[in-house]
């Protein structure tokens, strides 16, 4: 606990604050109660300052193990003894590297900086000795009494006093920190006008909970969210309020919950940190080699030649000599390990967001808002996802919720007369009911049940208690800027459409205060008083209202969950229970979301006794939630039951096709939703989740453990009875593997199957017996509905599957209770849509229809993925190519550490001669465009069975780089060896040589960019022809004349370029290097197109030969849409059915029927 016990700035009879001796006694230390808070409202969130940029963005960076491997280089370049390259070559690339990473770290932490300047400058009034004073956001403490206006921000986390509105409500835009949906909420207030004392928790991150108490002139008064307003909201509709600063600074909400966030890494980067740990042992052990043959040719040879090479000054010895080669050739080989691979990388992952920032294919313009990349490391990973992880509400269905059905008293009201899944097809011609008796009525409710308005009209007695219980029993704020004109702002969408439908059947929600609810009954205006308001949480699964009528009637009312309020239900409502619960049976299947409603009359003894006990509970700071909760459950016992509502909640435009789409790809989807079994179910049909076609849907509902491990291996027996012999391999793998990690293969049922489980039967499931059995009975599944889930099960599940199984995993969802499945997956997608910003805030890509999920996959990732793999194939094969002709030329160089190449070539070789044309190829290259790849979602099976990088693929390209250095030192070396020029003079000489062979290397890895190139682009041909043009342009200009007299020990190699470069049998060499190395790439290559062609090799050679299939599929497509919009016109209201696509679609052009999946993927075979 923290008390705030210090003097405020204001006068003493405003505010001021007393110590607590209680607390001095349990902590021991009396400052700690006010010191352990922010002693003022600054924030900090950057880095550096103008002192500390440099060490520490230097610490930072050489942190990573590639910088600090060139670091010791540059160290060993500076011992005499072994250095064998010139400084140059190795402080250049590391000063630029470590550059381009500062600039970019500088510029990010200059935008904090302005940030925080911005924000700790902003004016604000507050109360000093008894008068209204600007300060600065950054001056403002912990006591000080602050104004707010309209419009202005929150600025700290204020105990709300008093506003400009009646009752002193407060209005706030809350949508920057949390997930409601409110734009505008409301808070009460208390009046300070004397000394008094505030006992509170701890700062903490907890947005949606605050604890406190209040002493005032000896009472004790609750605090608790309702009565604060947090950093981060913005004042609205209000004229100004006043508040008191309890949490200023880094102890606010919204600061604490500004810590750093799991940093993700992709598969790609944990296999590259593993490929630069075996280069390191690879460059170990051919400097281990050389570093022999140095010790034996120095012994044998070079001992006795000391007067023409003379050993180095303390040289004594072959077997030292060899030691001091060692690192020579570590200085030398350097280059095997790319310096700048890590910076091309980030360059390359960064274009590609931008490429998501700026796709208007995913931008929605409804709302305005596009796609976002909300981080720039995972890219290439949305090329590889298997599993896709998604919440119901708000994320498949709009989360705009439709009154459309209601059970009463035992009779069931209201017609389901369109199909919102099929785009407003109508499943009924009954006329809407006509509202216009009631001036109050939403114009834009649409009701299709006569007999329910005229039970109400007829002051039926259970329909009225029905409906007011929906006025009464919600949160929601009513607005009205013009007489009748109501809107209400709701927490859910849920509550808004159960407080209008009561609206417009006559029980209209008016007003309310803090004390009171004022309902228009039939016309009849009726005030309640509120007494107490039992909240809603994920636990509890209900809300409930004590009121107190204008008769003197005390009543609670309450609305929740069937599976909830069923169990506090009176034994004399079991018959109606059996009634109503039919009808839910009947709404869930349709797909409706449903709430069951109750109410229970209080005696007023009782309620003064428990009210009396409620007031001790709310003011206790220890335990306040758990007494609160042993309060609800025993008043909230014997209730009436009333009946249960039935909402609709629309789907999004294109969910059933995104769907279908990536189940094409090989990616599986399961559904984790807090809906009945029965809605979850009728969505999956609706989705194309589950179909007819499907061998069998398990549904896994199981009350003991036992019970649970039986459906599931049942489940599995169906699929695959092979799975429960001895012989199956991973059962040999879990005998063997008892105390290790066990990742299991994936497994082939014999059928396509569905698993449905409710979240009773998935806490037994999660358990450390069960959870193998889960997963490996769900993955054989193509689809998994998991319903009654709580957020935290929704993770344990996402985390189930990571934890068994070798497969990328994706969270997407819209509220806050997704934000911990988000940030499981290994990738996270926030759907901006009707709950707030905070799954999007936590999320790492962001778009506003589910719909766009298939391109970022399909188009993006798999793009992203490829081009990845490209340029790490092709990054460490020039590399190889590079450097092991250093290793060559050591047999024919006595082992000296001579090199090859130019001293300047070495070092601007990765800089300015390779580095554009694979980053040209890495953010622009494409095997196929983004039509044919949302048309063939096939092509996205090679990313998700990492078959463009791996490995086996790092050795080929070793395997190939090692050829390559061969051909390049060869030929280079044969046509060199006792050559003449045309004049007869001798060109047979090391700078010829090295020229020869840095000119054929670099051509030959040109010819390799181009051959890797599947989409060319002018910037491609630039970067390519341009990198030649200018190396020749450096090459000559270095070795020219001027050069060697202005800089002569830097350019020694003078004349050589134009003697070489002029000479016939120089280029023909060029010619046969480029032709060996270039060839047999190019042979295989057509051999494996033609005998094991790829998906995209497939459909680009069909698309070229067979355009007509397109046409066959664009006359499916149009069959099977007429053929499922028919079948909702002849089946009514048989929802379930009529939105699954029958086994074929017939073809228009008079060719018989034609399967869809064939035609979808006739270009792949």
């Amino acid at each position: 606990s923290v008390v705030c016990k210090r003097q405020t700035r204001g006068a003493a009879a405003s505010c001021g604050w007393s110590s607590c001796p209680q607390l001095e006694k349990e902590t021991g230390n009396r400052e700690l109660s006010y010191s352990s808070l922010a002693e003022n409202n600054s924030i900090k969130t950057s880095k550096y300052n103008f002192f500390t940029f440099l060490p520490l963005n230097l610490f930072e960076q050489f942190q990573r193990i590639a910088n600090a491997y060139f670091l010791f280089l540059l160290i060993l370049q500076l011992i005499p003894q072994i250095s064998s390259l010139a400084w140059f070559t190795t402080v250049v690339p590391l000063v630029l590297v470590l550059a381009v990473s500062g600039v970019k770290d500088a510029i990010d932490d200059f935008n904090r900086h302005k940030s925080d300047k911005h924000v700790n400058n902003r004016p604000v009034q507050v109360l000093i000795n008894g008068m209204l004073k600007e300060q600065k956001w950054m001056n403002v403490q912990v006591g000080d009494i602050i104004k707010l206006e309209n419009n202005n921000f929150v600025t700290a986390d204020l105990l709300l006093l008093s506003s400009s509105e009646p009752h002193s409500l407060t209005y706030i835009e809350t949508a920057d920190i949390d997930d409601n949906f409110l734009d505008q909420d409301f808070h009460f207030c208390f009046y300070l006008l004397f000394t008094g004392e505030v006992r509170c928790e701890a700062p903490n991150n907890k947005l949606d909970k605050f604890t406190g108490t209040l002493t005032l002139r000896g009472e004790k008064y609750a605090l608790d969210n309702e009565k604060m307003l947090l950093r981060g909201c913005t004042i609205r509709n209000t004229e100004w309020c006043f508040g008191l600063v309890i949490y200023a600074g880094p102890d606010t909400k919204l600061m604490q919950n500004s810590g750093k966030t799991t940093f993700k890494r992709t598969s790609i980067d944990r296999l590259m940190n593993v490929l630069v740990l075996v280069i390191f042992a690879f460059l170990g052990l051919m400097c281990l080699i050389l570093a022999i043959g140095n010790g034996i040719w120095e012994h044998d040879k070079g001992y006795y030649f000391q007067v023409y090479l003379p050993w180095a000054e303390g040289v004594n010895s072959a077997s030292y000599s060899g030691f001091l080669m060692f690192w020579s050739y570590v200085i030398i080989l350097n280059t095997v390990v790319p310096i700048s691979l890590y910076v091309s990388v980030e360059i390359i992952r960064l274009g590609n967001s931008f490429y998501i920032d700026w796709d208007r294919k995913m931008y929605y313009p409804l709302n305005d808002t596009p796609a976002q990349a909300r981080t720039t490391t995972l890219n290439e990973e949305l090329g590889q996802i298997r599993y896709i992880f998604s919440d119901k509400t708000g994320t498949l269905t709009q989360n705009i919720m439709c009154f459309n059905k209601c059970s009463i008293n035992g009779k069931s009201y209201g017609m389901l007369c369109f199909s919102y899944s099929l785009g407003f097809v109508p499943l009924c011609h009954t006329e809407k009911v006509d509202f216009s008796y009631n001036p109050l009525a939403d114009p834009k409710f649409a009701f299709y049940d006569r007999s329910l308005v005229e039970a109400v009209r007829l002051n039926d007695v259970p329909a009225h208690r029905f409906f007011r219980l929906l006025s009464l029993c919600h949160t929601v704020m009513p607005e009205e800027k013009k007489e009748g004109n109501l809107v209400y702002q709701a927490q859910s969408p849920d509550e808004g459409a159960l407080v209008t439908a009561a609206r417009n059947f006559g029980f209209v929600f008016r007003a309310r205060t803090p004390e009171t609810i004022t309902v228009v009954e039939m016309g009849e205006t009726k005030i309640y008083k509120l007494l107490a308001i039992l909240d809603f949480n994920n636990v509890r699964k209900r809300m409930s209202v004590i009121v107190r009528s204008p008769e003197g009637d005390l009543t609670l009312y309450c609305k929740g969950a069937d599976t909830i309020l069923y169990e506090l239900l009176h034994p004399s409502c079991n018959s109606l229970k059996e009634e109503t619960t039919e009808h839910l049976n009947e709404f869930a299947g349709e797909g409706l979301r449903t709430l069951v409603v109750a109410y229970k009359s209080l005696e007023e003894d009782y309620f003064q006794d428990w009210i009396r006990r409620h007031h001790e509970a709310s003011t206790a700071l220890e335990g306040r939630e758990e007494k609160l909760s042993e309060l609800y459950e025993e008043i909230e016992k014997d209730l009436m039951l009333l009946g249960a509502t039935a909402i609709e909640d629309k789907l999004q435009d294109g969910v059933p096709q995104t769907i279908e789409t990536l189940a094409k790809a090989n990616i599986k989807i399961w559904v984790l939703t807090g809906d009945k079994q029965e809605t979850a179910m009728n969505i999956g049909y609706s989705c194309n989740l589950l179909n007819d076609d499907m061998e069998d849907v398990f549904v896994i509902e199981g009350s003991t453990s036992d019970d649970v491990l039986n459906e599931l291996r049942n489940a599995r027996k169906k699929m695959k009875p092979d799975s429960f012999l001895d012989s199956d391999e991973i059962n040999i793998q879990f005998e063997k593997s008892s105390k290790k990690q066990i990742i299991i293969p994936d497994e082939q049922a014999n059928g396509v199957y569905g698993l449905v489980i409710t979240g009773h039967s998935l806490a037994y499931a999660l358990e450390g017996n069960l959870e193998l059995e889960l997963v490996r009975t769900a993955c054989m599944c193509k689809v998994v509905i998991c319903c009654r889930v709580t957020p935290l099960q929704k993770a344990q599940v996402v985390e189930l599957v990571k934890k068994y199984k070798k497969a990328v995993t994706l969270a997407i969802g819209d509220g806050a209770n997704d934000v911990s499945m988000i940030k499981t997956a290994h990738i996270g997608v926030g759907i901006s849509g009707q709950e707030g910003m905070q799954a999007v805030l936590s999320s790492d890509f962001s778009f506003a229809q589910f719909r766009y999920l298939q391109r970022l996959l399909l188009v993006h990732g798999r793009w992203s993925y490829i081009r990845m793999c490209k340029f790490l194939k092709y990054f460490f094969y020039k590399n190889f190519a590079f450097t092991l002709v250093h290793f060559w030329y050591g047999f024919f160089s006595g082992f000296s550490a001579q090199t090859v190449y130019d001293e300047w070539f070495i070092t601007l070789y990765n800089l300015v001669y390779t580095s554009l044309p694979v980053l040209g190829m890495s953010l622009f290259d494409q095997d196929v465009d983004d039509r044919w790849s949302m048309l063939f979602p096939q092509l996205y099976v090679p990313g998700q069975q990492n078959l463009y990088f791996n490995k086996v693929v790092f050795v080929k390209c070793m395997l190939q780089g090692i050829y390559s250095s061969l051909i390049l030192f060869f030929i280079p070396y044969g046509a060199m060896y006792n050559t003449v020029r045309s004049d007869g003079k001798a060109i047979a000489d090391y700078q010829s040589f090295a020229l020869m062979a840095q000119t054929c290397l670099l051509i030959v890895v040109s010819v390799q960019i181009g051959l890797d190139t599947s989409y060319w682009t002018v910037v491609n041909q630039f970067f390519i022809w341009g990198s030649l043009s200018v190396y020749f342009a450096i090459t000559f200009t270095m070795y020219s004349d001027g050069m060697y007299l202005i800089f002569t020990a830097s350019f020694p190699f003078i004349g050589t370029a134009r003697n070489t470069l002029s000479q016939p049998n120089v280029w023909l060499a060029i010619f046969l290097s480029i032709a060996l190395c270039v060839l047999p790439v190019v042979g295989f290559r057509f051999l494996k197109a033609q005998l094991k062609p790829t998906p995209s090799d497939k459909v680009r050679r069909n698309y070229l030969i067979k355009p007509e299939i397109l046409l066959s599929m664009a006359w499916a497509r149009w069959g099977a849409a007429l053929h499922r919009l028919g079948s909702a016109w002849s089946r009514g209201q048989e929802l379930a059915t009529a939105i699954v696509p029958s086994k074929k679609h017939r073809n228009p052009s008079g060719g018989g029927s034609v399967e869809p999946q064939a035609l979808n993927t006739s270009l792949l075979h």
